[in-house]
């Protein structure tokens, strides 16, 4: 995985002018950029995100959806609750037909799906990035790496139209579905469209619908239509017979048109802020890792917009990314955790991918037999509890976990959950910070090697439960024990302790006595 790149990846010469240094070079301030950047930035590390476009954040953005899994990240940074207020909490999100994603029975502090618009989620983030000392280079397009040893050179064009040089450790790569770093590391990005000539229009109703998120599909028309909560809404539109190319230009008559054939209405739209024709991809890069440069979001992966995942699935990108970065660049790591980033994500990707195509082309079935077998998969769907849960649970990213190694506990690599402790805290908030947090029975007093708060917090179960369990910064279980051997036991953490957060800590030298 951790192989040379690509010839295309290296500039023909190196920029003339000299190269600001920066542990980590991020390239897309998209959500997936700014939670990376804000969590490496936080962590101490020096990072410069670059970003062609102008200063200001775009407000016309398609996501719409933040997941359970996306607010217990958030949770673990603290501004979970910022967040929130930004939209609006519901209970229920349409698929397609009369099948919905229905959180309320997860296991989480957040069983709901957050409408509010991606400009929301990237204000807050920013926010929190420029707090932490993230430096932002706008106006910066990349146009060529050059890898080496001992780091990595970012080539771009500046606004001005010369020339930068941007030189770091590491680089990552969250600048979109026309990623340039993928570009300049010659790397492919298999795959086709799945659904063409999506009309996208933020617009104002005179009668709103009753509910902050309404989604309806009649015949050869499917309509969503969502609030922002300040007098906007945003439409997404598409019919089965109506396939224009991307740059056909988009009307309010077809805005309406298009609405009132799903809904029965068009809620009265009068005037639109933005309109736009889109069609939705799949694809997935087939390395997520080239040297020191990585891929994250959109520019690794896209997929159709069933189940509102895209924008979810790159910030558990970047969570899974970040920490490993900052334990590597911390000295805590070899180079080889960085492995473990494709290896954990690239099969989410694909799994993500596949599923939202399955739901998008479940619902574009046409003959009449097809629909009667969706009538019918539909129906199981809804009858068989564990069918659902399993489907929500995916969807929201509850469920997903990470393989685990022959011989590891059963709960390793799996999410943890919010996980009260016995002096009342949340395991969520002792992850703050980028920590582990090793929890163990009230009676035990582990010994951690003189590690110190900033990388491992030790809390005891409420309960008489005698797991021992090492959570990773990004809420996933490292490692667990269930021997009452205390000698083994006391073994087995202290080879994780290890592995997982480093060297324990040198004790000071204590002066000679005279």
């Amino acid at each position: 995985m951790n192989r040379e790149p690509h010839s295309t990846a290296r500039t023909t010469a190196r920029a003339a002018v000299p190269h600001p240094t920066s542990d980590v070079l991020v390239v897309g301030a998209g959500p997936t950029g700014l939670l990376l950047a804000g969590d490496l930035a936080e962590a101490g590390l020096d990072v410069t995100l670059l970003e062609r476009r102008a200063p200001g954040i775009s407000n016309l953005t398609r996501s719409l959806v933040v997941h359970a899994r996306t607010l217990e990240q958030f949770d673990a940074r603290g501004i979970a609750e910022e967040v929130i207020d930004t939209g609006h909490p519901v209970t229920s999100l349409q698929l397609f037909a009369d099948v919905a994603i229905d959180p309320t029975e997860l296991p989480t502090r957040f069983p709901f799906i957050l409408v509010t618009p991606q400009f929301e989620v990237e204000r807050v983030l920013e926010e929190r990035a420029r707090k932490a000392g993230v430096t932002f280079a706008y106006g910066h397009e990349l146009t060529g790496i050059d890898q080496d040893a001992d780091g990595i050179t970012a080539t771009v064009r500046t606004e001005g139209g010369g020339t930068a040089g941007h030189r770091a450790s590491y680089l990552v790569g969250t600048d979109g579905v026309h990623s340039g770093v993928r570009r300049a590391l010659g790397l492919p990005f298999p795959g086709k469209a799945v659904i063409r000539s999506v009309v996208l229009a933020d617009v104002r109703l005179t009668d709103e619908p009753d509910a902050p998120l309404v989604a309806k599909a009649t015949g050869d028309a499917f309509a969503l239509i969502a609030g922002f909560g300040d007098g906007w809404f945003r439409v997404i539109a598409w019919h089965r017979r109506r396939q224009a190319d991307d740059k056909t230009p988009v009307d309010l008559a077809e805005v309406r048109e298009l609405t009132r054939l799903a809904h029965g209405t068009d809620y009265g739209i009068q005037e639109a802020r933005w309109m736009s024709r889109f069609h939705s991809d799949e694809r997935q890069v087939p390395e997520y890792r080239v040297g020191r440069a990585f891929l994250a979001g959109d520019a690794a992966h896209v997929h159709s917009p069933a189940g509102g995942q895209g924008m979810n699935t790159g910030l558990q990108d970047a969570a899974n990314l970040s920490w490993k970065l900052i334990a590597v660049l911390r000295g805590r790591a070899t180079d080889a955790l960085l492995d473990s980033y494709h290896a954990e994500r690239h099969p989410v990707g694909r799994m993500v991918l596949r599923s939202s195509g399955a739901l998008i082309r479940f619902a574009l079935l046409q003959t009449r037999t097809q629909h009667v077998a969706r009538m019918l998969a539909t129906q199981l769907i809804k009858r068989v509890p564990p069918v659902t849960h399993r489907a929500v649970s995916m969807i929201t990213g509850i469920g997903i976990a990470y393989g685990r190694h022959r011989g590891d506990h059963p709960l390793t690599g799996r999410r943890a959950p919010d996980i009260r402790l016995a002096d009342g805290s949340r395991l969520y908030e002792a992850l703050r910070g980028n920590r582990f947090v090793l929890i163990t029975p009230a009676y035990e007093t582990p010994e951690l090697g003189g590690r110190d708060a900033s990388r491992v917090v030790h809390g005891t179960w409420r309960s008489h439960r005698r797991t021992a369990l090492l959570v990773r910064p990004d809420g996933y279980i490292a490692w667990a024990t269930d021997t009452m051997d205390r000698a083994a036991r006391a073994d087995a953490l202290a080879a994780a302790l290890l592995h997982w957060t480093g060297p324990a800590e040198k004790a000071p030298a204590t002066a000679a006595a005279p």
